[in-house]
């Protein structure tokens, strides 16, 4: 019994979401840096409980540059829809001008993240809270900064040769899906540093 062979050179080298690795170690590094915001989350409930006083020794922090980055954030979910769906239909011209939008929108929203620090009205060494609010903006900076990074990167290779390999489409979409994971990680992030100190 012979067994036939089958020609799989017309398959696609690339697949969206669960058929590529890259969407299951996106989710890997997602589920995992969801553990790390919800223990320093925790440390800061954990701390606010065991102080009769909240914040500690510190006026509530600014609203106006938090408020602003949660507006823009929550804002630049929209391009960054559409961004997925262009890379899943291939359109790399609206992918192009999607991601220098975002890669922008990320600059901005850097830009005002600088502003916060010193509207958190409290330096990072003066007692425990200042320590966990820090920390809590902090660990979220590095998340915002890190997808900055890789949208820059995929920005440039999408107006390369590499974009005409399919599998940066794939890229596209996982970066996407971790920019949900930015914006959705720092709206409990930003009521537990900008408004449980007022209720």
């Amino acid at each position: 019994m012979t067994i036939p062979r089958l020609d799989l050179a017309k398959l696609p080298n690339y697949g969206f979401g669960s058929r590529m690795t890259n969407y299951w170690g996106t989710l890997a590094f997602i589920l995992l840096e969801g553990t790390g915001f919800a223990l320093a989350i925790g440390t800061y409930l954990y701390l606010m409980t065991v102080n009769p006083r909240w914040p500690v020794d510190a006026p509530p922090p600014g609203l106006p540059p938090g408020s602003l980055l949660t507006l823009f954030m929550v804002v630049s979910a929209i391009p960054n829809y559409f961004v997925k769906y262009w890379a899943r239909h291939e359109r790399l011209k609206s992918i192009r001008i999607g991601l220098v939008l975002m890669t922008l929108i990320g600059l901005v929203l850097l830009a005002i993240r600088a502003f916060e620090f010193p509207a958190l009205n409290i330096s990072w060494d003066t007692n425990a809270y200042g320590s966990i609010v820090w920390f809590l903006l902090g660990l979220h900076t590095t998340h915002l900064l890190t997808d900055v990074g890789d949208t820059a990167v995929l920005t440039v290779l999408m107006f390369t040769r590499h974009a005409e390999a399919g599998r940066r489409y794939s890229d596209v979409e996982d970066n996407g899906v971790y920019w949900d994971f930015v914006v959705l990680s720092w709206l409990p992030i930003y009521a537990l540093i900008y408004w449980m100190p007022r209720w």
